[in-house]
């Protein structure tokens, strides 16, 4: 049994790009591309008309030229929630990428707009978020994964130089009496450093969670940077 082509609408304000994007994918065994739109009262249109599986759309169009194609990402997750969409950035900013998969990432993929130049990773990102998956280009990846190591810096150096000695002691394995046994500290005053640093560092404060698994692993973590 023959399997229809995926229907893909292309949206981007630069005619050039519209047509480029149309002439890569109609190359594709298995994609079709029912429609084209400049900007997003266009792209409205074209899902009205063509009803497409998937959304290739451009991060920045008129009117503003900011986040308008988050923006419509964003309205069509309300609308059409089956709808994926394949937004494409020229810029690799983890924030653009957080906030683009502000309400889930199923279904939604951000790339760089050089992969252009690469049909098989263009079509393979529409292919996975047609069948409701997720794709981020590696370079966002590349930047959340930096910009979480410079939140983990920022709330280590956060700690005061006691609380650091607290959190080493918990790393080599130590119990609260070991602990202020070294430090020469009472016992409740290592609980008011653990209590702070738990606090300081993000980490879960529930009483059934073992708080010296998650201030472990990030101290580990930070350590064997």
């Amino acid at each position: 049994m023959e399997v229809a082509p995926l229907r893909v609408v292309v949206v981007d304000d630069d005619y050039l790009v519209r047509e480029g994007a149309r002439s890569v994918l109609s190359s594709v065994p298995g994609v079709e591309v029912v429609g084209l739109a400049a900007n997003p009262t266009e792209l409205d249109e074209r899902i009205l008309e063509t009803f497409p599986q998937v959304v290739v759309l451009d991060i920045r169009m008129p009117p503003t030229y900011r986040m308008e194609g988050i923006e419509a990402a964003h309205k069509i997750r309300a609308e059409h929630p089956r709808l994926g969409v394949v937004l494409l950035s020229q810029h690799a900013d983890p924030e653009y990428a957080l906030e683009f998969l502000r309400d889930g990432s199923a279904g939604r993929a951000y790339l760089l707009k050089e992969r252009l130049g690469d049909p098989a990773q263009l079509v393979e990102a529409i292919r996975e978020v047609a069948a409701g998956g997720s794709v981020l280009d590696p370079k966002v990846v590349d930047g959340l994964l930096e910009a979480q190591r410079r939140r983990a810096h920022s709330r280590l150096q956060g700690l005061t130089e006691r609380e650091h000695e607290v959190l080493r002691l918990m790393a080599s394995g130590r119990n609260n009496a070991a602990i202020a046994r070294d430090l020469v500290l009472s016992e409740r005053a290592v609980e008011g450093h653990i209590e702070a640093l738990v606090r300081k560092l993000g980490l879960p404060e529930q009483m059934e969670v073992n708080q010296r698994v998650p201030a472990v692993l990030f101290f580990l973590a930070r350590v064997l940077e």
